[in-house]
């Protein structure tokens, strides 16, 4: 294959249109097709909720956003921005019906999806050829990057999303004020309430720090754990703690992560931004497998729940009001958060 078999500037649409993290994920296949076909031109297909992030990626050439609220008027719009392209290759890196369907929406002569075996929905029907099965067991990047492999790509054994030109210099000057010092990101919550480490965890974090070389910590999160957030910042802390939760653009968020030492939080987006970015994530995890889900460069820092019945894969607690999440230890986080500082470089840009 020579740039995406046989020209130059061949077409890529990439489908991948859900949660964040899984977005960021796969934000690794980009710079891997780049760097072994530059001329190739790459289009992305995504929902609004994570499109911010594509469009930060210093790689991709076009972002397609599907409007899905809008029903079938953006189902109509979809199918003419698909039309109005000459796609040669697409890569449907969601597996379900609807990124099969637009898939074989694309036209593309050459459509690569996930096996048979590990699609849902019957979405392997709309693609033409296939990665080899992997089942659940390895992890989403690396299921992710087999896609790339097939394409004859190189791809680094530490893949970056492509986010690094998001600098701490770049964001305002409240923000670099503010955040002086070596300092750790805590992250409140992530897209399911079931892998939410509850309050508690994070004050008895708070109350008991004793993570040396870090006299600084921001929480960071949406809008939706302000209340939270607001309660957790006035916690008696021997480190100085910044709110960050619910006032970051989602650049400011990349920024903000990319400066930290270190993050801590439950298995979510932000917390892949950082192992996109190199920074070491302690993540804590309960009804979601770590080895499917541990941030790249970060598996080893991953708080597991030892309760029987982890990790479910289950939306809602069947019963257990998040009982594996509750019996993740804050003195447990805060000494594999030192291990992530003793990882960390003293200073980062």
């Amino acid at each position: 294959m020579s740039d995406v078999d046989g020209q130059p500037g061949q077409r890529v649409l990439i489908i991948l249109l859900g949660a964040l993290g899984d977005v960021v994920r796969g934000l690794a296949v980009v710079d891997a097709i780049k760097t072994t076909y530059p001329t190739s031109k790459i289009t992305w297909l995504v929902e609004p909720a994570s499109s911010g992030v594509v469009s930060l990626h210093r790689s991709i050439d076009e972002v397609i956003v599907f409007q899905r609220k809008e029903g079938i008027q953006g189902i109509l719009q979809l199918v003419r921005d698909l039309r109005a392209r000459q796609f040669d290759l697409t890569l449907d890196l969601q597996r379900h019906l609807k990124s099969g369907f637009f898939s074989w929406l694309s036209r593309a002569p050459r459509r690569i999806g996930f096996h048979p075996d590990d699609s849902k929905e019957w979405n392997w029907i709309f693609n033409t050829e296939y990665v080899p099965a992997r089942g659940d067991a390895s992890s989403k990047i690396d299921h992710y990057l087999s896609f790339v492999t097939k394409l004859g790509c190189k791809s680094s054994e530490h893949p970056q999303a492509g986010l690094s030109h998001i600098t701490l210099s770049k964001l305002s000057d409240g923000w670099r004020e503010q955040l002086t010092g070596r300092y750790v990101g805590v992250i409140l919550g992530s897209s399911r309430y079931s892998k939410d480490w509850p309050e508690e965890g994070y004050r008895g974090l708070l109350e008991r720090w004793s993570v040396e070389g870090a006299s600084t910590v921001v929480l960071l999160g949406d809008r939706s754990k302000e209340e939270l957030a607001q309660r957790l910042a006035t916690v008696p802390s021997p480190v100085r703690i910044v709110n960050a939760v619910g006032k970051t653009s989602l650049e400011e968020l990349v920024g903000i992560i990319q400066g930290a030492a270190a993050c801590v939080g439950p298995d979510s987006g932000p917390g892949h931004i950082a192992g996109a970015l190199g920074v070491p994530h302690v993540t804590l995890f309960g009804p979601t497998p770590a080895g499917r889900n541990a941030p790249r460069g970060s598996e080893r820092l991953a708080v597991v729940s030892s309760l029987g019945c982890s990790p479910c894969r289950r939306r809602v607690c069947p019963g257990l009001d998040k009982l594996c999440m509750r019996l993740i230890s804050p003195d447990v986080v805060m000494e594999r958060l030192r291990q992530a500082l003793s990882l960390a470089p003293a200073t980062r840009s």
